[in-house]
């Protein structure tokens, strides 16, 4: 098994705004000191809705990455890289998608979705039908365990997880892979190697979950394995006869649906949103001019929070003090909308100006930008060429 790690990207159509800050960002950095993280650019994933104007895609590239930075995204503790930069995703991809069948991809809920939605552009294209198994390849290529999503992407990771598991149980062919395992089992020690084949016993006579996890659990805690020791029981507990491909968990993000400023979630298709670095004038104009409860017509009409697009920004910029303030003056109409919307305009431009500190060096020199990237690139593709060799080895493709 292979060390906990996260894979993330963002597909980069425009600026970034505040719901892909507290959204994405936010959970990318505690991320980033906890897991070992590879956060990319996506921009093969932007072409599949943008292929006719490619141009806003390479124009959004380094702003969306200076974004980051700014955001706290660390590149000493996280590998951040450009998606088309690894062309080995591509070859994953298309390896992937001569096993894979064509009603996988039709039953992804955003497929059909999106068509519906986006009226201006012909989604009726391979790449469009293609993008989900685009991103098992970007999951599945660094082996990661872990996928920070929304709970709108969840169908993706499970996606993603049959089709690892259609991998392995076509192509994880190995001679004497049984003996072998039980060679590298012998490695535990004595008592810890007959305790992993009366586990596996349970659970492939008695299907006993617990005694897969608990054995699970040993391998992951042994110091003595190798990484390929570990690939090869890990695969011997559950059956396949090689994990060439691990099978990754969805990761709930926490505030993944930031309103906006007419209460639906922030978008920029929908014109709601506020930048990450927007100028602090046009901020404060658009949250002045953010509608508020439709009950409170005039100054001294009670209102609720909850009907107010207003109050779900509150509730992630303000304290719990102010947030009471906030529920007795809206409730009572001792305070209007305007004094409710005053505080958080100077937290909302106080963060502005944060991001704009950090990220101007990067501003003034694009050239640490890219390096960053650059040195990325070169970490995330040593390990896509190491899953590769892997995959071009059980399809029989190693032709040397």
């Amino acid at each position: 098994m292979y060390s906990e790690r996260v894979l993330s990207g963002m597909r980069p159509t425009g600026p970034l705004h505040l719901g892909h800050y507290h959204g994405v960002l936010k959970n990318w950095l505690s991320l980033q000191s906890e897991f070992e993280c590879l956060f990319f650019v996506a921009d093969w994933h932007a072409l599949t809705t943008h292929y006719d104007n490619p141009e806003i895609v390479s124009n959004n590239v380094w702003e969306m990455v200076i974004d980051w930075l700014a955001a706290g995204v660390d590149p000493s503790q996280a590998t951040l890289f450009v998606q088309s930069r690894v062309p080995e995703h591509a070859e994953l991809h298309l390896l992937l998608s001569m096993a894979t069948p064509l009603g996988w991809l039709e039953r992804v809920p955003s497929f059909k979705d999106q068509q519906e939605k986006i009226t201006d552009k012909d989604l009726s294209t391979y790449g469009f039908l293609g993008y989900p198994l685009l991103q098992s390849a970007d999951i599945l290529i660094y082996r990661a365990d872990k996928v920070p999503v929304g709970e709108d992407q969840v169908p993706h990771v499970e996606l993603t997880r049959e089709i690892a598991r259609r991998f392995n149980h076509l192509f994880g062919r190995e001679d004497n892979f049984e003996k072998k395992a039980e060679e590298a089992s012998k490695k535990l020690g004595g008592k810890r190697s007959k305790l992993i084949l009366q586990l596996r016993q349970n659970f492939n006579e008695k299907g006993d979950t617990s005694s897969l996890e608990r054995a699970k659990a040993i391998l992951q805690d042994s110091q003595n394995l190798t990484m390929d020791d570990r690939e090869l029981l890990f695969g011997f507990l559950e059956g396949a006869k090689r994990l060439i491909l691990v099978e990754p968990q969805p990761l709930l993000t926490k505030n993944s649906k930031l309103p906006g400023l007419d209460g639906q979630k922030m978008s920029k298709s929908y014109g709601n949103a506020i930048k990450m670095r927007e100028d602090v004038d046009s901020v404060v104009l658009k949250l002045k001019k953010m509608p508020t409860d439709p009950a409170r017509v005039r100054r001294n009409d009670p209102g609720s929070p909850e009907r107010c697009p207003v109050w779900p920004l509150h509730k992630i910029y303000s304290n719990p003090s102010s947030l009471s303030w906030v529920r007795e003056g809206c409730t009572s109409a001792s305070i209007g909308c305007l004094e409710c919307k005053t505080p958080l305009i100077d937290l909302v431009t106080d963060e502005q100006k944060k991001f704009k500190e950090n990220a101007k060096p990067y501003e003034e020199d694009l050239g640490v930008v890219k390096n960053i990237i650059s040195d990325g690139c070169e970490r995330a593709r040593e390990l896509a060429k190491q899953t590769m060799r892997d995959v071009r080895e059980s399809m029989g493709l190693d032709y040397s």
